[in-house]
């Protein structure tokens, strides 16, 4: 059972109906935090007791004015207005390329990330997870067949995507920098993997394992969406950091043959940087177990035996 680490907490979450964020959420509630979602559909399981509020986050007056907004109708009960929440985690967004044309997915993403941040920054909220992509790392979304620079992925990557979902998330990142140097706020920024389901193990796996190079695109490394809702506790848990990105991944790579051995056969020009774990993801956490002290659950061969 998860420990009550968010007992008291309030949590204002941003796209909590999404893929990632459905369970998320659930495991901030089990931890003991109080969410609200900010969407523009309803959470999807109704058991899980969150509320959503209709919000259009490129509006920055309804972004200001559901910070502020009780969790339920029993916060009427309190005697006094909702104040500002412990901290807020951003994961809104048209998730990636080609739901609707470039200029309308980048022109709502990055103003929609504008405004989140400087509405709690403003409002004196002292934290803030904010979601980034793999897809900075400038493979995913490339034209044609284009190699990393080096592995591992790590968070000093020189990120150059060629495609306007990633420069919306860049975008991103760097707002977060500005306002947490302004604001003296932390605002951890989570470079996600490719998020996976716990029904998608089953589904997917076969492909991804048994046919690796379908997965170059995302450095064969995912998140399994239980263990990002660890990650988003631990964020909030762990202060005094000012600005930060971290990549949001699990431990190890997604084939049978050891990453070494794996990269330098799929890889062989792209230069490894630094010595690497037996099985570690290409698109590496390290700094996200070392510095938050992240430990997976959900590793994927507990659900996918190759």
């Amino acid at each position: 059972m998860a420990t009550q680490s968010g007992a008291g907490k309030r949590v204002i979450f941003t796209g909590g109906s999404g893929k990632a964020g459905r369970y998320v959420i659930p495991e901030l509630v089990k931890r003991g935090y109080k969410v609200l979602n900010l969407d523009l559909v309803d959470f999807p399981d109704p058991s899980a007791g969150v509320f959503t509020l209709k919000t259009d986050l490129t509006d920055s007056g309804q972004v200001f004015n559901a910070m502020t907004t009780h969790y339920d109708f029993a916060g009427y009960e309190q005697g006094y207005s909702e104040p500002p929440p412990d901290a807020v985690i951003h994961f809104a967004a048209f998730a990636r390329n080609m739901l609707v044309p470039d200029n309308k997915m980048f022109a709502s993403n990055v103003t929609a990330t504008y405004n989140v941040i400087e509405a709690a920054c403003k409002l004196g909220v002292k934290k803030i997870i904010s979601a980034s992509s793999e897809t900075t790392y400038s493979v995913c979304f490339s034209e044609g067949d284009t190699e990393y620079n080096s592995f591992p992925l790590e968070e000093d990557y020189d990120v150059n995507p060629m495609d306007s979902y990633a420069l919306s998330k860049v975008c991103g990142e760097r707002t977060a920098r500005t306002f947490a140097r302004r604001f003296g706020t932390d605002i951890y920024v989570f470079r996600i993997g490719n998020v996976i389901e716990p029904h998608e193990y089953e589904r997917d796996f076969p492909k991804h394992v048994g046919q690796p190079m379908t997965r170059k695109r995302n450095a064969w490394s995912y998140i399994d969406a239980r263990d990002l809702g660890q990650m988003c506790d631990l964020g909030i848990q762990k202060s005094g950091l000012g600005f930060q990105i971290f990549n949001a991944t699990n431990d190890t790579i997604t084939t049978t043959t050891p990453t070494k051995e794996f990269l330098k056969k799929v890889a062989p020009d792209t230069p490894i940087t630094r010595e690497m774990g037996e099985w570690e993801g290409p698109l590496s956490n390290k700094k996200m177990r070392d510095v938050l002290g992240f430990k997976e659950d959900h590793d994927w061969r507990k659900y996918y035996k190759p």
